[in-house]
Order: structure tokens, then C-alpha cells, then sequence
């Protein structure tokens, strides 16, 4: 079984936190100032108005406490449960004004990262009992990357590289700067770190051949037909793991998984997921906060 996936270091998306309240509240939430008084307590919580994987409580525990630190935060579930229409996912208590303030931030951190979760899933599900396993891309929003690539593994889907410094993969520029794939092979099998894996992209069976003769052991089939991929299966899937990526889509991922393929990448999943609709509604009664008023702002 997979090791559960690990919540991304705050030094990669507290940055990222900052900006997106700072941006919302700016110099202060006006509504909230005409409408409440300052030390009005209350009681929220977040649920889930649609079928989702959950993800990214954290990120809503670090909003309202970066708002508010004397909130109370009671996450009801935990990143990679299924959630159902109308289920409490986070209870918030404390000063209305405060909960107020850190409500659309924390629903877009959470909306976007269960998002993607749910997406991934979908994916992960429709391979189901063939061996293939879902991966994603560095197709990621800028400034998201940690926290989109955790979301596509709380779906079930395989992180592959983080960036350019951590896998090497000779896509089809790099194979033509370098004179062909054997040479593109070559150099860089010969100068490979020795803790990096070298994938190469290929684009027909000549190419894999290329590809495998001078050594390549991890082949990208890029944009493939699916008969044409069956032809690289049943010629090298004992000597290279084979990942197919292009094209793929929820109503054609399960016939690229039949072929026979190792790995199926997907951008779509983070660059195409829609946001899980989730939402914040206060609760009929009030709870009584613990006290003390702390003004805005983020702690670093």
C-alpha cells in the first residue's frame, strides 16, 4: 500500500497564503465592520455541496488562524475522505467578524485543492483494475505547485517531478537540439546524476527502438494512438517502464490503460479541474469565543 501522501512544508505555500489574503482583505473587510460589532461570537462550518475528495483542511485551519488566532478550529473529517452533498468537513468558532473576514480565502484554498483531488480520483477510478497508474504534470498554477501536486495524491494519482532540478525527461526539443534520440539518450545517461531517472518522449515505435538500444529504460509515449501504443507494449514493456501522455480524457483514459501502458500523465488534472463547490454557513446557535481581539494580519 502507498504511504499516505505528506502535507506540503508551509515554506512552499504560506507565501502563497499571504498574498491571497492580503489581496481579498487588503486593509480591512468594510462589510464586516459596518454589520458586526467587533466581539460578536458565533459558529460556522464549511461543508461540501457536491460529491468530493477532500483536501486541503490544513490550509483552511492555517486561513482563519492567520485571520484570527483566538478562532477555534474543528476539522470534522481529513484529507482524502469522500464527502456527500450538505456534509460538515470544518467547524469554526470565535468572533463573527473574523470568520467573516477568512471565509473566501480558506473556501478557494479548499475548493481548488479538493478540486483537483476529486478530478484525480475520477481518473484513478476509471483505470481501476488495470495496473496503470494516474500521473500528473508540472502543468500546475504558478505559485500552486506543492500544494496542486499533493492535491493530485490525496486523489490516488502519482506525483512525478517537481521541476526541472529533480527528473530528467528529453522531450521532443531537447531530442532535436541534441541530433536525434540515441545521441539525446546517450549524453544524458552519461551524465545523469546518479540518483536521476532518464525518461525520454517518443513519438513512434522507431523511436522507442532508438530510444531502448542505447539505453533508455523509461519511455514518455507522447500523443500516441492507442494501437500504436499496443505496438511499443508488446515490444518493450519488459524493458522500460512505459508512460503514455496526450490526448487523454475521462471518456478515453480507460482504452489507453488496456493497452498495456505502466503510467498514464495527465495535465488536466490540475490544470482543468474544476473547483469543488464547497461553502460556509453560519450555525443557528453561537458560540462564545475565547475571548481577546486580535486585529488582521499573518503571522510569518
Amino acid at each position: 500500500m502507498d504511504a499516505a501522501p505528506v502535507f506540503p512544508a508551509a515554506r512552499t505555500w504560506r507565501p502563497l497564503l499571504e498574498l491571497a489574503l492580503s489581496e481579498d482583505i487588503g486593509s480591512g473587510d468594510v462589510t464586516g465592520a459596518v454589520v458586526l460589532g467587533r466581539d460578536d461570537p458565533g459558529r460556522s462550518v464549511v461543508e461540501a455541496r457536491q460529491d468530493l475528495v477532500v483536501c486541503g483542511l490544513e490550509l483552511v485551519e492555517a486561513v482563519f488562524r492567520a485571520v484570527d488566532p483566538t478562532l477555534v478550529i474543528r476539522c470534522l473529517t481529513r484529507d482524502g475522505q469522500l464527502a456527500t452533498p450538505g456534509e460538515p468537513l470544518v467547524e469554526v468558532s470565535g468572533r463573527l467578524v473574523s470568520i467573516l473576514a477568512a471565509e473566501r480565502t480558506a473556501l478557494n484554498f479548499l475548493g481548488r485543492t479538493s478540486g483537483i483531488a476529486t478530478h484525480t480520483r475520477r481518473f484513478v477510478n476509471a483505470v481501476a483494475g488495470t495496473g496503470a497508474r494516474i500521473v500528473d504534470t508540472r502543468k500546475t498554477l504558478p505559485g500552486w505547485r506543492s500544494l496542486d501536486k499533493y492535491a493530485t495524491a490525496i486523489g490516488g494519482g502519482v506525483n512525478h517531478r517537481m521541476g526541472l532540478y529533480d527528473g530528467i525527461l528529453l522531450k521532443d526539443n531537447h531530442v532535436a537540439a541534441a541530433g536525434g534520440v540515441e545521441l539525446a539518450v546517450k549524453n544524458a545517461l552519461s551524465r545523469a546524476p546518479a540518483a536521476l531517472r532518464v525518461q525520454v518522449e517518443v513519438e513512434n515505435l522507431e523511436q522507442a527502438r532508438a530510444a531502448v538500444e542505447a539505453g533508455a529504460d523509461f519511455l514518455l509515449l507522447d500523443n500516441m494512438s492507442p494501437r500504436a501504443m499496443r505496438e511499443v507494449v508488446d515490444e518493450f514493456a519488459h524493458r522500460a517502464i512505459l508512460e503514455a501522455t496526450g490526448g487523454v480524457g475521462l471518456e478515453n483514459v480507460r482504452e489507453i490503460a488496456d493497452t498495456g501502458v505502466h503510467r498514464i500523465s495527465i495535465g488536466a488534472l490540475t490544470h482543468s479541474a474544476p473547483s469543488a463547490d464547497v461553502a460556509l454557513e453560519l450555525a443557528d446557535d453561537s458560540a462564545e469565543s475565547d475571548g481577546g481581539s486580535a486585529p488582521w494580519g499573518v503571522p510569518r
